[in-house]
């Protein structure tokens, strides 16, 4: 009789206790403004980063379409870069810096003095 009791108790302080992360993890997630500790970084530097990345393909009167044909990837993945919503592969990097005739340090050392020039605003 003991064991009809305690397998009831236990399934329901489960839930009780699924429900409790559940909302711990809700409230955290929305002080951080809605983005994950790394996620809000990786946001900074892919901004950044975007920004570089979009300024040079039109240094270079390059359409999103031209590139994403020439890397091997679609205008969507393209916007996405040049937006900060995602960052290239390393190939994919190494490839851009090809393409728009630069090294891919210079990229790097551009996003990173452009984002160090944004927090000093």
């Amino acid at each position: 009789m003991t064991m009809g009791i305690l397998i009831p108790f236990l399934f329901l302080l489960w839930i009780v206790v699924v429900a409790v992360v559940v909302v711990v993890l809700l409230v955290a997630r929305k002080r951080r403004g809605g983005k994950g500790e790394e996620q809000a970084r990786q946001s900074d530097t892919s901004d950044t980063l975007g920004e570089v990345l979009k300024a040079h393909r039109k240094r270079c009167g390059m359409t999103q379409e031209f590139v994403a044909e020439a890397v091997g990837v679609s205008c969507q993945a393209v916007s996405k870069w040049e937006s900060g919503l995602s960052c290239p592969s390393t190939a994919n990097l190494l490839t851009l810096a090809k393409l728009y005739g630069v090294s891919m340090e210079k990229l790097l050392r551009q996003a990173e003095a452009e984002r160090r020039d944004t927090q000093a605003e």
